[in-house]
């Protein structure tokens, strides 16, 4: 899967939502938003956390942004590594081969 293609249509298609002035959605991004800032766990934090439940639920599209914005964060490899063991543990077999794909994402945005 190419990442950088897979989130930017779902960008596209997430802005188009975004200016219908969806509701839903508009909730939904407030809490994306809330969910993102320091407090007494760091942003960061929240994210390893996020990103290890996208691996673990295999949510292609949430994957791919949450490993960008774990890079974005100054994230080491090693962090990363970390988090989809801790995927790997929770959601079992799927979730191993889902590990490869989300390494697959960390190495398109390493470059």
């Amino acid at each position: 899967m190419n990442y950088t293609q897979h989130t930017g249509d779902i960008s596209k298609q997430l802005g188009k939502l975004r200016k219908s002035n969806n509701e839903a959605y508009a909730g939904f991004s407030s809490m994306a938003k809330a969910c993102h800032k320091d407090g007494a766990l760091s942003a960061k934090t929240k994210e390893l956390i996020a990103t290890a439940i996208a691996i673990a639920n295999r949510c292609d599209g949430c994957i791919g942004f949450h490993v960008k914005t774990l890079q974005q964060l100054g994230t080491t490899y090693e962090e990363f590594i970390e988090i989809c063991d801790v995927a790997m543990y929770m959601g079992g077999g799927p979730s191993v081969m889902t590990v490869a794909e989300a390494m697959q994402a960390w190495e398109e945005f390493s470059k």
